[in-house]
């Protein structure tokens, strides 16, 4: 894994948090940073790279929007 593949990966798993505030960002997060970690060395990115890309296309609600 090269290191924009790596930075992609932290990037979205801090995002994930704030994209899904609560424990399925917790669980998105930690699962993106352990596969960034040694998970990769399992073969088959291509849906933790999927998940990268969505967490990181996904628009972020604005305060207003999370009360609505």
């Amino acid at each position: 894994m090269d290191h924009h593949e790596k930075m992609r990966l932290r990037a979205a798993a801090f995002r994930a948090t704030r994209l899904y505030p609560g424990p399925v960002g917790e669980m998105i997060s930690k699962e993106l940073l352990t596969w960034e970690e040694f998970g990769y060395r399992l073969g088959g990115a291509q849906l933790v790279m999927r998940l990268v890309d969505h967490v990181l296309k996904a628009p972020l609600a604005t305060p207003g929007e999370a009360a609505a």
